[in-house]
């Protein structure tokens, strides 16, 4: 979460920001602020000084590699400590496209941010866990693949299922000028080409044929302009306005985010990549039926025609249908939701994964006297 807030308590637990840099000559104010919303790779002095002066550090969780992660890996190091890392981000599963929006901010700077790299072994982040933790399950069999002598990890992301089974929807409509009855469809993600909203608003007017009082939803921060500037032009050529809503982030721990889910009656993610999709499970908690585009993590996430409707990304047809048949099928939308809603009751509360990243906290650190950590630099 972007904020200029150094000090706060967020769940009871401390938080303490640091101030970062991008090692690059020439990088242009609006570059930077596009690095930050795509987690571009910077470093901090003054994170390797805090870690190393912390007291009572038994164990580091990285959750984030390359300069950053690096640091973390010096500082476990230097202590004799072990460090796991945990892959939020599909590093090993991320279509071409993706990869290119992430260094495509910083083209023509000049780095010189690779001696930082050298001197911390940012390129042996993974290799030197003491265990490599993936939330995506595609994730975990590359990871392992490519890692065999690391522990790997599937530990899924969580959700507070009692938060978000909690909402309401009817305040939300009428905040936010939605018309009580109207069948709404919601997605929630970052304003980007990764989350593929343009697909929905494109394929809306074939949607609007079976429905004519349907309604879009898009939650999400614009962490790509020229990409949020396209949704805006599609919508005006098309003449949605009327139907197509779109909210530029919603705080995590603001009420809208929890009544948007009850407000909706479908629930829909057409992302081109997703490690997981954390927002199924809070689409799940809130009782919403889930569409989903088939690929990354949700190929395990989500059960077609058991907890959710999946296709295959690019074949609109099956995502207008999908859509429609939720929106005029009550029973369908009803059942696939309710058997979502069990699915995260019993496995994905936080109370089971916390429980199972606690077990592997203390098992990390009891067997780290056993395995001494690769001695190479790089």
């Amino acid at each position: 979460m972007l904020t200029n807030v150094e000090n706060e308590t967020i769940h009871g637990i401390e938080v303490e920001r640091v101030p970062y840099f991008y090692p690059y000559i020439g990088l242009s104010q609006s570059a930077r602020q596009q690095m930050d919303k795509k987690g571009g790779n910077a470093f901090s002095f003054h994170l390797l000084k805090k870690l190393i002066d912390e007291n009572n550090v038994d164990l580091i969780h990285l959750h984030t590699g390359k300069r950053i992660g690096s640091i973390g890996r010096s500082v476990a190091r230097f202590r004799n400590i072990p460090y796991v890392i945990s892959l939020h981000g599909g590093i090993h599963d991320v279509p071409d496209s993706e990869i290119a929006s992430w260094t495509e901010p910083s083209n023509g700077a000049l780095e010189w941010g690779k001696l930082l790299g050298y001197f911390t072994g940012s390129r042996r982040v993974l290799q030197d866990a003491a265990a490599i933790i993936c939330v995506g399950h595609r994730e975990y069999l590359e990871t392992r693949r490519m890692y065999p002598n690391n522990r790997v990890v599937h530990l899924p992301n969580g959700v507070d299922h009692q938060r978000f089974s909690q909402g309401n929807g009817i305040r939300f409509r009428q905040q936010y000028n939605i018309p009580i009855l109207a069948p709404l469809a919601l997605t929630i993600g970052r304003i980007d080409p990764q989350k593929n909203q343009h697909n929905l608003i494109s394929n809306w007017p074939q949607i609007l044929k079976n429905n004519p009082k349907a309604h879009l939803l898009m939650i999400g921060a614009i962490t790509n302009e020229k990409y949020y500037q396209k949704l805006l032009n599609t919508i005006e050529e098309l003449k949605l306005q009327d139907n197509v809503h779109i909210i530029n982030g919603l705080d995590p721990v603001d009420n809208d985010l929890t009544d948007a889910y009850h407000a909706a009656d479908v629930f829909v993610l057409p992302s081109v990549h997703e490690p997981f999709g954390i927002v199924i499970l809070e689409a799940w908690s809130a009782g919403l039926p889930v569409i989903a585009s088939n690929v990354g993590g949700i190929r395990h996430l989500v059960k077609n025609n058991v907890d959710g409707l999946t296709y295959e990304a690019g074949d609109n047809s099956q995502l207008v249908r999908h859509v429609s048949n939720l929106f005029q099928n009550k029973d369908l939308a009803f059942n696939i939701a309710e058997a979502g809603t069990r699915k995260v009751e019993q496995q994905y509360d936080w109370s089971h994964i916390c429980g199972q990243l606690t077990g592997l906290y203390h098992d990390v650190i009891n067997n780290h006297g056993n395995a001494k950590m690769t001695e190479s630099c790089l």
